[in-house]
C-alpha cells in the first residue's frame, strides 16, 4: 500500500473526542519554548557586496555592538568567504551569530566567475549538514548549524541600474539562499532619486527572474507589516558606528557639513525596517525557509544523485543493493580499462624496448665493421712501414759495404 494511502486510512480511521476534565498537554508550547530557550538559537548571515561598500558598519550597527573586522583590500585575486561566530545573549536568550563576508567581491578585472564561491561555500554548509544528518550515530541537537538563513546583499547607491555582476550573482543565489537586497550608503542619493533607484531594481529584478525573499503574509499577525514592508523592498540603509547628541539624547548617526543623518530615523533610511523585518519580526522565518525550501532542494537533488527517488517503491535496501551492484560493477569496469590500458602500455613499451635493441644491434655492427676497417688500414701501414725500413737497412747496409770496398782500393 502506497504511503498516501496509508495516510488517508488513518486520517479517516482518527475520531475528535471532547475531553470531560483538564489534562495539560496544553503546556506543550510552553514546554517547547523553554526547551528551546535552554537549547539556544542560531543565525547565520551572508554579506555581499563590493570591498568599502559599508558591509561590517551595517552588522555592527544592526546588532548594536562591535565584531570583529579586518579592512579588506582591493587587490584580492579571488573571492574569499569569512566568517566570524560570536556568543550573543539578550535578558535569557542566547543567540550564536555567525556572520560572513565575501571579500574581494567585485575588485577583479574579469567578474564573471565571483558568484562561484559564493555557491561553493553554500553548498560546503548544506553538505556538512547532510553528512551528520546521514550518520547512523547523529547528533543534530548538538550540532553547530552553519547553513546561512540570509543574504544581504549590498547595492552600491548609483541611481541608476543594477550592475551584471549582481543581476548574475542574485540569480545563481536565489535558489540556496533567502536573498534580501539593500542599497548601502543611501544618503548619498537624494529622495526623489532614491524612489526611481529602487523602482528600477524591482523592475529589473522581476525581468530577469530573481526570486528574492518575500516577508511571510499567511501569519495574521504580521501579515499587514510585511505586505507593507515588501512594498518597501529593497531597503535603503544608513550605518554608522558615531554617537551624536541630538536634543538630550545620544543617537547613531552620520555627520555631513550641510546636516546630520539619523541611523534610526525612519525619515532618513530604512534602517530601522531592516532590523524590524530581519531581527524582531522574520528571524525563525528565515530559519525556517533555510531548511525547508533551501536545504530541502539542496537535499533532494543529492539523494538523487545517489540514486535515491520517491517515483519507483524500492526500499532503502533494495534502493542501496542497486546502488552497491552499480558501484562493483563501475570498480569492474574500470579495472578492466585500467587492466587493458596496463597491457597496451607494455606492448608499447616492449615494441619501444625491442626498436631500440634493434639500433643497438645495428649501430654495434656498424663500429664493429668501422673497428674491422681501421684495424686493417693500421696492419696495412704496419706493413708498408717495415717494408720501406727493411729496403732503408738493406741500401744502408750496402752503402756501408761499398765504401769500405773503396777504402781498401785507396
Amino acid at each position: 500500500m502506497a504511503t498516501t494511502e496509508v495516510e488517508r486510512t488513518l486520517n479517516h480511521l482518527s475520531r475528535t473526542l471532547n475531553l470531560t476534565g483538564h489534562v495539560g498537554f496544553d503546556s506543550l508550547p510552553d514546554q517547547l519554548v523553554n526547551k528551546s530557550v535552554a537549547q539556544g538559537f542560531c543565525f547565520n548571515i551572508l554579506c555581499v557586496g563590493e570591498t568599502g561598500i559599508g558591509k561590517s558598519t551595517m552588522m555592527d550597527t544592526l546588532f548594536n555592538t562591535n565584531f570583529d573586522s579586518t579592512p579588506s583590500s582591493h587587490d584580492l585575486q579571488d573571492v574569499k568567504l569569512k566568517s566570524h561566530t560570536y556568543d550573543l545573549k539578550e535578558k535569557n536568550v542566547m543567540l550564536k551569530m555567525t556572520i560572513v563576508d565575501s571579500q574581494g567581491f567585485g575588485d577583479q578585472l574579469n567578474k564573471e566567475d565571483s558568484w562561484k564561491a559564493i555557491v561553493e561555500y553554500i553548498d560546503t554548509q548544506f553538505d556538512a549538514y547532510l553528512q551528520e544528518e546521514l550518520k547512523i550515530k547523529r547528533s543534530i541537537h548538538n550540532y553547530q548549524d552553519r547553513r546561512l538563513h540570509a543574504c544581504l546583499y549590498f547595492i552600491a547607491p548609483t541611481g541608476h541600474s543594477l550592475k551584471a555582476i549582481d543581476l548574475v550573482t542574485m540569480k545563481k543565489l536565489d535558489s540556496k539562499v533567502n536573498v534580501i537586497p539593500v542599497i548601502a550608503k543611501a544618503d548619498t542619493i537624494t529622495k526623489t532619486e532614491l524612489h526611481k533607484f529602487k523602482t528600477k531594481i524591482m523592475q529589473e529584478l522581476v525581468t530577469n527572474g530573481i526570486k528574492i525573499y518575500q516577508f511571510p503574509t499567511d501569519d495574521e499577525t504580521v501579515a499587514e507589516t510585511n505586505t507593507a514592508m515588501n512594498g518597501v523592498l529593497p531597503f535603503a540603509i544608513v550605518g554608522s558606528n558615531d554617537e551624536v547628541k541630538i536634543g538630550n539624547k545620544m543617537v547613531k548617526a552620520r555627520q555631513y557639513p550641510w546636516g546630520t543623518v539619523q541611523v534610526e530615523n525612519e525619515n532618513h533610511c530604512d534602517f530601522v525596517k531592516l532590523r524590524e523585518m530581519i531581527i524582531r519580526t522574520n528571524m525563525e522565518d528565515l530559519r525556517e525557509t533555510t531548511h525547508k525550501r533551501h536545504y530541502e532542494l539542496y537535499r533532494r537533488h543529492k539523494l538523487e544523485e545517489m540514486g535515491f527517488s520517491d517515483s519507483d517503491a524500492k526500499s532503502l535496501s533494495e534502493t542501496y543493493e542497486i546502488k552497491r551492484q552499480q558501484h562493483v560493477s563501475d570498480l569492474q569496469k574500470k579495472e578492466e580499462e585500467m587492466r587493458q590500458t596496463f597491457v597496451i602500455r607494455v606492448k608499447e613499451k616492449e615494441g619501444e624496448l625491442k626498436d631500440a635493441e634493434k639500433d643497438l644491434h645495428v649501430r654495434f655492427d656498424g663500429l664493429k665493421k668501422q673497428h674491422a676497417d681501421e684495424k686493417r688500414k693500421l696492419e696495412d701501414s704496419k706493413k708498408r712501414l717495415e717494408e720501406e725500413i727493411n729496403a732503408f737497412n738493406q741500401r744502408k747496409v750496402a752503402a756501408q759495404q761499398a765504401s769500405t770496398l773503396g777504402k781498401k782500393k785507396k
